[in-house]
């Protein structure tokens, strides 16, 4: 077996499991039950899957224009996704989507209450 082989061998692997986990991302974002599941469910299968992807393009193509995009696309990809997940949490916390009663360890409510009481007394003033 040659070296290109190989490499298109685990390039189709790799297809293959990115595949896999945006499918399953996609299920869980329409299957689970509250928000912070649906978001991670959006969030991380998706990303890996995308990174799994791209590993697999970069294995089969193999030329250094493609891989030098490819790289990119893995930067973008990796710095966005965890902010627009930080922003879409604290969106859904601040709206009232999110329900208390699931939540472990809520370090952003009291610092949240303490700022809606200082927006109600400006209100107020």
């Amino acid at each position: 077996m040659s070296w290109a082989q190989i490499l298109d061998l685990a390039g189709a692997i790799s297809l293959l499991l990115g595949a896999t986990l945006a499918l399953v991302g996609a299920i869980g974002l329409v299957r689970l039950p509250d928000f912070f599941a649906r978001m991670h469910a959006a969030t991380k299968p998706q990303t890996l899957g995308l990174l799994l992807i791209l590993l697999g393009l970069a294995l089969t193509v193999r030329t250094w224009a493609s891989v030098a995009t490819l790289l990119i696309v893995v930067g973008a990809q990796a710095l966005t996704a965890p902010v627009t997940a930080h922003i879409l949490g604290r969106a859904g916390y601040r709206t009232g989507i999110v329900e208390d009663g699931l939540l472990h360890h809520d370090e952003l409510g009291a610092a949240y209450r303490r700022m809606q009481e200082q927006d109600r007394q400006r209100e107020q003033s």
